[in-house]
């Protein structure tokens, strides 16, 4: 029997979605999501921005040029999603 998807509350920059996730991948995420407003937080102080979006879009191109061994499967895959969402998120401003 696979195992049950369990519910997870996240926040990237000034935004909260609801995903799913396995238990033990639990950890992970929240260990990238910490790496990701970390970034946020930290190219805020650096460059200047319009709003949220150009800092996400600054620390999406930040980790998609990360080494590969840099991350794990798992974290790609689960970004993936998250940059999905994303996507139609920003999509909705054009």
């Amino acid at each position: 029997m696979a195992e049950e998807l369990i519910p997870l509350n996240i926040t990237i920059g000034d935004r909260n979605y609801r995903i799913k996730i396995l238990p033990k991948d639990e950890e992970a995420v929240r260990k990238t999501l910490k790496v990701i407003n970390d970034k946020i937080l930290e190219f805020r102080g650096k460059f200047a921005g319009k709003d949220m979006q150009d800092y996400i879009s600054m620390v999406l191109i930040w980790f998609a040029t990360q080494p590969q061994q840099a991350r794990s499967e798992y974290v790609e895959e689960e970004f993936s999603e998250i940059l999905d969402r994303i996507e139609k998120y920003l999509s909705r401003f054009e």
